[in-house]
């Protein structure tokens, strides 16, 4: 059966949040549902966010999640995507590209001028994808974070 993507919605929420735990898992958070669950469901119920799930043979497999800025100099939309995830048992079967390709597409229709993405320096796989996909990587730049308190 061929993986399908759809915008997610509220209704959504019970599928995405597991997803969604074991994604802030990977990236060392503790297990904890009920603020993952809370998390998504107030970017969906504020629209601050875009989600898009993956399913295949009829299940969850996965989903993205991106946030809208703007470029000043570009004086334009941009699309981040913040977040990719997918099951353990559903790798290397097309979900991944098939998330990556649906984001695009919402993000051309939305007049973006560009998706960005950024994924640590140790995450190969991450990089084979994104390289595989057509995606560039910023030349000679650093990207920096100030944290700003607890979180």
């Amino acid at each position: 059966m061929p993986v399908t993507t759809r915008r997610a919605h509220l209704d959504d929420l019970d599928a995405l949040a597991p997803l969604f735990d074991r994604y802030r898992h990977f990236y060392t958070q503790r297990y904890d549902e009920s603020v993952s669950r809370a998390f998504i469901a107030q970017r969906l119920e504020r629209g601050e966010s875009v989600v898009f799930l993956a399913e295949l043979d009829g299940a969850p497999a996965g989903f993205t999640q991106l946030y809208p800025t703007f470029s000043s100099v570009r004086a334009a939309r941009v699309w981040v995507l913040n977040d990719l995830f997918v099951e353990a048992d559903a790798r290397r079967r097309g979900v991944a590209q098939a998330l990556l390709d649906a984001a695009a597409e919402f993000a051309r229709g939305d007049g973006a001028v560009r998706l960005e993405l950024e994924t640590n320096p140790d995450n190969a796989t991450a990089q084979a994808l994104y390289d595989a996909a057509g995606w560039h990587r910023y030349d000679g730049t650093l990207r920096y974070h100030l944290p700003l308190g607890a979180a």
